[in-house]
């Protein structure tokens, strides 16, 4: 089984504030993800950035045989939101937006103004596998790529960009914690038996706090000595598959010229020691080919496919 996930950028039909102009530009971008969805074939795949629903049963259409969408009702001001794609019909076992209990909103802007909940819902299902039942949780965390007010991309100053990371860094790491608990309430301390995922756009990298929040107990991590031996944290941990991706392929998105594996898929200890292999792009295929993105994201609303590269992990 392939399981994986993928950012499909803005995904929207034509004539919107957010999506292509047109119909061709539409049908462009949509032929350019199905070919990739087609090849991967995945068992299950967690999508973030989907505009509308109406778009995503576009692109399901798309593809050969039978697929099932799950989508979280919880989309940010843009309607953009998280979901799946499945081969087999998933169970909706949690949607939420929710902060978990003692954490507090977070300052958003220079007014003040504070965040109570997740910028956008975190989605978890249950589908069946050959081996037994799988839950994934996917999820979209507050992006790096900052907006000003007035809807600028483009700082007045540097005092108000670095205030404005500021506000964005708490937003993360916030969100970082309440998809933590999430993941504590799927794994329920069991994690040694259970086939746990939690995967989506991270936006940040490996050794970010933020990311390093969703892992849990230290230690054991892929690729050290404690990773063969079983130890109490077992049963809570999550490991990032990441170091099982080939080094040149280990980045799902390039930002300004700088390759950065911001998308990730972590998994339980059942899960990940049953893991054959684990990529970005498409499997057998060299590192991926994506566009260099700056810090205006309306300069991609016309172009075909995804600035983000799936990631995908193969389970016997």
């Amino acid at each position: 089984m392939l399981l994986g996930t993928w950012n499909l950028e803005n995904l929207y039909r034509p004539g919107g504030p957010f999506g292509p102009k047109d119909k061709a530009a539409y049908e462009a971008k949509l032929a350019s993800l199905a070919a990739v969805i087609t090849e991967l074939d995945p068992t299950l795949l967690g999508v973030q950035e989907v505009g509308e629903p109406e778009a995503l049963q576009d692109l399901a259409g798309m593809l050969a045989g039978e697929w099932h969408i799950a989508l979280s009702a919880h989309p940010d001001v843009r309607g953009i939101r998280v979901g799946f794609l499945s081969r087999t019909e998933p169970r909706v076992v949690a949607d939420t937006n929710a902060f978990p209990a003692h954490l507090r909103p977070v300052q958003s802007d220079d007014s003040g103004a504070e965040e109570p909940t997740t910028g956008r819902g975190l989605l978890a299902v249950e589908i069946t596998t050959a081996t037994g039942p799988l839950t994934a949780a996917v999820a979209h965390l507050k992006s790096k790529l900052l907006t000003y007010p007035g809807d600028r991309f483009f700082p007045h100053d540097e005092g108000e960009r670095a205030r404005y990371g500021a506000y964005a860094l708490y937003r993360r790491a916030a969100e970082a914690a309440t998809l933590r608990a999430l993941a504590d309430d799927l794994l329920a301390g069991d994690g040694r038996t259970r086939d746990v995922a939690v995967l989506g756009d991270m936006n940040d990298e490996v050794q970010a706090a933020t990311t390093q929040i969703l892992l849990g107990p230290p230690g054991s991590e892929i690729g050290t000595p404690g990773y063969d031996r079983p130890d109490q944290g077992d049963a809570a941990r999550l490991w990032d598959v990441a170091p099982l991706i080939p080094a040149d392929q280990r980045y799902s998105r390039i930002n300004s010229g700088r390759r950065e594996l911001i998308d990730h898929i972590l998994a339980s200890h059942h899960l990940v020691h049953r893991v054959t292999a684990a990529g970005t792009g498409l499997p057998g295929a060299e590192a991926p080919q994506l566009p260099s993105v700056g810090p205006d994201p309306a300069a991609r609303r016309e172009a075909p496919g995804s600035d983000h590269a799936p990631v995908w992990v193969r389970v016997e």
